[in-house]
């Protein structure tokens, strides 16, 4: 969406890191995997190691450190996937505003069901990593993101996992220059989670 508008620059992405694990910090996908993104995507990618456990502070702080960097290299905003979610928007503004950065939300007010399969419609294909169980069906761990998915989700389940319900590794869509090839392995509950881990395939 960003890319589509000429309003905008996008000049590179930020995700945080478990550095013990080498994993995404919630959605569990393994650092090579994101570097393939990245890659396939075209954008540079600074990764925030963040330790383990984190506290909200340190969290807070390594993110800022990378923010003050990104302002130094001239970047003028950050962008959020957010949807809806009104108490963590206003957390993400406070976050970036004190640090003279500008907040965008190009996704912010879409429908969550009807965003989703224009998603899926459209090509972005991904797979449910990480899933609370407490929220969403364990067994959709390992999943594809699609039009069957969609259907099966309960009610209770947002279509974006808005809620944390869910979270996905995207492997291919408009952005991607070409799809990120990848093995399934295990399936795992760790820390009240359950995780579905991939692995970077061989070639790519």
């Amino acid at each position: 969406v960003l890319r589509q508008s000429t309003r905008f620059e996008v000049c590179g992405l930020l995700t945080t890191v478990n550095q013990e694990h080498q994993r995404v910090a919630m959605h569990g996908v393994r650092d090579d995997l994101l570097r393939a993104q990245a890659a396939s995507v075209g954008l540079p990618l600074y990764s925030v190691p963040l330790p383990h456990p984190c506290s909200n502070d340190i969290y807070e702080r390594r993110v800022a450190e990378a923010l003050e960097e990104a302002r130094a290299r001239g970047v003028t905003g950050i962008a959020f996937g957010d949807l809806f979610l009104e108490d963590v928007r206003q957390y993400r503004e406070r976050q970036v505003d004190a640090l003279g950065l500008q907040a965008h939300f190009p996704l912010w007010g879409m429908e969550t069901g009807s965003l989703a399969d224009e998603m899926v419609r459209s090509g972005v294909r991904a797979v449910l990593t990480c899933i609370d169980p407490a929220a969403c069906p364990r067994e959709f761990a390992g999943r594809d993101f699609d039009l069957d998915l969609l259907a099966a989700f309960p009610d209770t389940v947002d279509a974006c996992g808005e809620n944390g319900e869910f979270h996905t590794f995207a492997y291919a869509g408009p952005a991607f220059s070409k799809p990120i090839r990848f093995d399934r392995g295990k399936v795992v509950e760790r820390d009240g989670f359950v995780f579905a881990d991939l692995l970077l395939a061989e070639g790519r």
